[in-house]
C-alpha cells in the first residue's frame, strides 16, 4: 500500500510542476548498451580523424623534423605553405581540378537524372535491354577502359591544347551508377502527378524539370556531391591524358614533389591540406543533403 501512495504522490507532484511551468526532474539511468555505443563511436571517430590531423601537423613541420617521428611539430612553421603556394603551377592545378570537377558534376546532374527519368517513366522498345546494357558497364574495371579512352582521345585530338580539358572530363560526363540510382529514386514520383501535368498541357521536358526533378532533390544533391569528390580526387586518367604540365589536376601536380631519390613529404602534406579545403566547404554546406541522400539510397536499395 505504501508503494501505491508514494507513486501516486510522485505523479501529483510532477503534474503540479508542469502546471507552474517547472519541468519535472528527468531520471537518467545508466545503460551499458548506450555507453558501449558511444565508446565505439568515439574510438571510430578518433581513428578516422587521426590521419587528417597528422597531415595538417606534418604540413607545419620543417623538413628536419620529419625524421623525428613526433606527432606535434617542435618548431611549427608556415614556410611549407609559402613555398607550395609560390609554386608557379600550383594555382593552375587548383583551377584545373575545380573546373573539371564542376563540369563533370553539372553534366552528371543533368544527364544521369534525365536518362534515369526516361528509363523509369516511359515505355519504349528495347528499354530493358538498354538498362541492362548500362548496368553491364558497372562490371567492367576502369583500368580496362583506359586504353579505349586514350585511343579515342588521340584520334579526336583531345590530348593536345585546350582540348585536354575535354579529354579529362569526357569519361565522367555520364555515369552508369548515377543513372541506376536516379531511375530507382524516380520510382517514388507518382505517375498520376505527371499525368495531371500532361493534361494541363505541359510538355515532357517541363514535366521532368519542374515536377519530377524537385521531388528527388536529396538524391540529386547526394549524386552531385559524391561525383564532385570523385573527380576532385581523380589521379590515374588525368595523369595519362594530360600531355602538358599546365593541364595537370591537383592530385597529379602534387606527385611532382616526389623525386627519384627524395620525397618532400612536408610539401605533399601541405598540398594535400590545401586540397581538402573545397571538400570541407562542400561537406559543411551540404552535409544535410549528404546524410539524407545516403539514407534515401539505403531505403530505395
Amino acid at each position: 500500500m505504501a508503494i501505491s501512495v508514494d507513486s501516486s504522490t510522485e505523479h501529483r507532484l510532477e503534474a503540479a510542476e508542469r502546471l507552474v511551468g517547472k519541468p519535472p526532474q528527468s531520471r537518467t539511468r545508466f545503460s551499458w548498451e548506450t555507453f558501449l555505443t558511444y565508446l565505439l563511436l568515439s574510438i571510430g571517430a578518433v581513428i578516422m580523424v587521426t590521419p587528417f590531423v597528422w597531415m595538417i601537423l606534418t604540413s607545419l613541420k620543417p623538413a628536419t623534423e620529419l625524421v623525428q617521428f613526433s606527432f606535434l611539430p617542435v618548431n611549427p612553421t608556415l614556410d611549407n605553405y609559402v613555398e607550395v603556394l609560390g609554386t608557379n603551377s600550383f594555382g593552375q592545378w587548383y583551377f584545373n581540378s575545380i573546373l573539371i570537377a564542376l563540369i563533370s558534376t553539372t553534366s552528371v546532374a543533368f544527364f544521369d537524372t534525365l536518362v534515369g527519368y526516361t528509363l523509369n517513366k516511359f515505355e519504349f522498345p528495347g528499354k530493358t535491354i538498354i538498362f541492362l546494357g548500362i548496368l553491364a558497364t558497372l562490371m567492367i574495371p576502369t583500368e580496362m577502359l583506359i586504353i579505349p579512352w586514350y585511343n579515342m582521345s588521340v584520334q579526336l585530338g583531345w590530348h593536345q591544347g585546350t582540348m585536354q580539358y575535354w579529354g579529362i572530363v569526357f569519361p565522367g560526363v555520364i555515369t552508369a551508377v548515377g543513372i541506376f540510382l536516379m531511375r530507382q529514386f524516380f520510382d517514388g514520383v507518382p505517375n498520376e502527378l505527371l499525368d495531371a501535368a500532361r493534361i494541363d498541357g505541359m510538355n515532357e521536358f517541363g514535366i521532368f524539370w519542374r515536377i519530377a526533378l524537385p521531388l528527388v532533390k536529396p538524391a540529386v544533391a547526394a549524386l552531385c556531391i559524391f561525383n564532385f569528390i570523385g573527380n576532385w580526387n581523380a589521379y590515374l586518367w588525368p595523369l595519362i591524358i594530360a600531355s602538358s604540365r599546365e593541364f595537370y589536376t591537383l592530385p597529379v601536380g602534387l606527385s611532382f614533389f616526389r623525386g627519384e631519390s627524395t620525397t618532400q613529404w612536408e610539401k605533399i602534406m601541405t598540398g594535400a591540406s590545401l586540397a581538402t579545403i573545397p571538400l570541407l566547404i562542400v561537406f559543411i554546406l551540404f552535409q544535410r543533403q549528404i546524410i539524407k541522400g545516403i539514407a534515401l539510397t539505403g531505403i530505395k536499395g
